[in-house]
């Protein structure tokens, strides 16, 4: 009896295998992702170019009030590792990046 209902399986499998894969070609079709923001090199709205002679100094509320002052940045951003940050990038922002020892290790915009 089984070999009777054989060719009617096969057939209906391949219809539903078909039908599937035309699903999903249709699913998978979408636009490209914009491309992210690109941000020259030369860009320093932040002003950090003027202050990479303070990598390696010791950080603290006055050194941060005077990176502030000096660079003409709008915000101040420190980052202390393990700390989560966001991802946005705001070119006038300041970023002071700080190791375990609370010391400057880089000065960037963003």
């Amino acid at each position: 009896m089984f070999s009777v209902w054989k060719p009617w399986l096969t057939a209906v499998g391949l219809m539903l295998m078909t039908a599937c894969t035309a699903t999903n070609e249709s699913a998978v079709l979408r636009d490209p992702a914009p491309e992210p923001p690109r941000v020259s090199e030369g860009d320093d709205a932040c002003g950090a170019s003027r202050l990479q002679d303070r990598v390696g100094w010791e950080f603290d509320a006055a050194m941060g009030a005077t990176l502030s002052e000096e660079s003409g940045a709008e915000a101040l951003r420190v980052m202390r590792p393990g700390e989560a940050h966001t991802l946005d990038y705001r070119a006038e922002r300041l970023n002071v990046h700080l190791d375990e020892r609370g010391r400057i290790t880089a000065l960037e915009c963003g």
